[in-house]
């Protein structure tokens, strides 16, 4: 079977849709302008324009996509290589426990299943089908679909708006029979779905791993107009312990749209946060009203590129978007109460932030080092992020210049000295925790391991310690780090996020301030 067109970088245009920002491009620009007059201006691109497909539409119920008890596979395969097969195998990894249904006209068994040689085979039609076939053979494939009383779909390959002339011929067609059927399509031009819900786990997808989905906290759902974005997010989450649940590639969007998955997965209470990929939004008003309903019972962190001139050229090549000033996208997504972030980076933080502290954080942190330079940092990026390095209060120094060497610093941050074995650190927390917790809203802790310091015994009383301390709790590790993958194992094991460099934790918790303190 043919490898969708998408590859891993297209997140599918909008040609009839309209620009970045739907049909107020114009009104949009002019809001970086500032004062009344841009403010009017972007009111009216907010309001719902007659004959808008999409407006009033959020409230769509998506459970056959993401929670199916039964799934066809039409292009089915064995071959790891194929889209089909990648399908199959991925079923099998999420740990998929419904009925699957391989599609292949050479019939045989596939991964273990019996395949059909045709849709109208199938017999009871499945929750939802799945289409990995060539993009010349959708239409007719669909249509079989819909005479056998399938109404969910979700097509994988390109080859329809962003294929020219003749894509765009095969699109109106698709479209037509899906009216024609009353099937709702998700796609085309998509890397497909990924929901690993504690008791229904499934993946439609070519995407070649698995997120490592939801911890205590619930999961973080990343909705995406890349497949690439969406890959690199799996890695990221895979490599720092981030709660990644729920990915969507959205694709060309020919039914469901960022503001149908949005209103969606942000309903769902096993869901803690909400991230967006963005670089075209075809209904402003009711992409405003979807993330404003989610944004008021969790935040919604919005990454949209296209905010650059060689930005947005590119972005009109990937999803036919219009040019967008900067100004104007913060005020867009301001209105939308999404948390605006500027890179890919940034987006993975606020996961791990919100995948581990929901609710936020305030603004008041406390600096607890073992090292002075690694502590400056940290009080230098915390202040350009907004938050506050409140005093030690009276007693909680008196408790700590009691129990400390005299060269260490007591104030904030505080500095425990290189040689701080896990008795200082308990003694810190022991001062904090009986002093000082009116003072602050999180912690910021780091250590820097030295050569004379076991950190085994100091990474297990922080994580014990975590426990015990009612206001969020973030570590980070530097130097040489042996037993760098345990140490962070046994953090977040204990509700701790572990971060590599002092930069990072800072900026996470400016991020989770922004939402706590909304």
């Amino acid at each position: 079977m043919e490898l969708p067109r998408e590859g891993l970088g297209s997140g599918g245009p909008r040609p009839a849709a309209g620009p970045c920002l739907g049909d107020a491009g114009a009104g949009r620009r002019a809001a970086g302008a500032g004062g009344d007059q841009a403010r009017a201006r972007l009111a009216e691109a907010l309001r719902p324009r007659a004959g808008d497909r999409r407006n009033g539409s959020a409230a769509v119920n998506l459970d056959p996509f993401f929670r199916p008890r039964s799934v066809a596979v039409v292009g089915a395969g064995e071959r790891a290589t194929s889209s089909g097969g990648a399908v199959m195998r991925n079923l099998a990894i999420a740990g998929f426990a419904g009925r699957v249904v391989p599609v292949n006209p050479k019939g045989g068994t596939i991964f273990g299943h019996a395949a059909k040689t045709s849709i109208s085979d199938i017999g009871e039609p499945a929750d939802l089908c799945v289409i990995v076939i060539r993009p010349d053979l959708i239409p007719g494939a669909l249509d079989e679909a819909g005479r056998s009383g399938h109404r969910n779909v979700l097509i994988l390959p390109g080859g329809f708006a962003e294929a020219g002339a003749e894509g765009a011929a095969r699109d109106r067609e698709t479209r037509g029979i899906a009216a024609r059927h009353g099937i709702t399509v998700a796609g085309p031009n998509c890397a497909g779905l990924i929901s690993l819900a504690p008791d229904r786990r499934f993946a439609a997808t070519f995407l070649r791993d698995m997120p490592p989905g939801p911890n205590a906290k619930g999961e973080v759902a990343l909705i995406s107009q890349s497949g690439a974005i969406a890959e690199e997010a799996i890695a990221a989450a895979n490599a720092r312990h981030i709660p990644l649940g729920t990915v969507v590639s959205v694709g060309n969007a020919m039914h469901l749209g960022v503001t149908e998955y949005l209103a969606y997965l942000g309903a769902q209470d096993r869901v803690s946060a909400v991230l967006l990929y963005i670089e075209s939004v075809a209904d402003p008003a009711g992409f405003v009203a979807a993330c404003r309903a989610v944004a008021a019972k969790k935040p919604v962190i919005a990454l949209m590129g296209g905010r650059t001139a060689p930005g947005s050229r590119a972005a009109g090549a990937h999803t036919g978007a219009a040019a967008t000033d900067d100004a104007a996208i913060d005020t867009f997504l301001a209105e939308a109460g999404a948390i605006r972030v500027r890179s890919l980076r940034r987006l993975m933080l606020a996961a791990k932030g919100f995948g581990a502290f929901p609710a936020g954080t305030g603004r008041r942190v406390l600096v607890l080092s073992n090292s002075g330079g690694p502590g400056v940092i940290c009080a230098d990026e915390a202040a350009a992020g907004g938050l506050e390095l409140a005093p030690l209060p009276e007693a909680m120094g008196a408790a700590l210049a009691a129990n400390l060497p005299a060269e260490a610093s007591v104030a904030n941050p505080i500095d425990l000295l290189a040689d701080a074995r896990e008795d200082r650190f308990r003694m810190a927390f022991r001062a904090l925790l009986d002093h000082g917790l009116d003072g602050y809203d999180a912690v910021l802790g780091i250590h820097v391991v030295p050569f004379m310091v076991d950190a085994d015994p100091v990474v297990a009383a922080l994580a014990e310690l975590a426990g015990e301390c009612p206001v969020p709790f973030m570590h980070a590790m530097m130097g040489t780090l042996p037993h760098r993958a345990d140490w962070f194992a046994k953090l977040e094991a204990a509700g701790v996020p572990a971060f590599d460099d002092v930069e990072q934790m800072a900026e996470c918790a400016a991020l989770l301030a922004r939402y706590g303190t909304s």
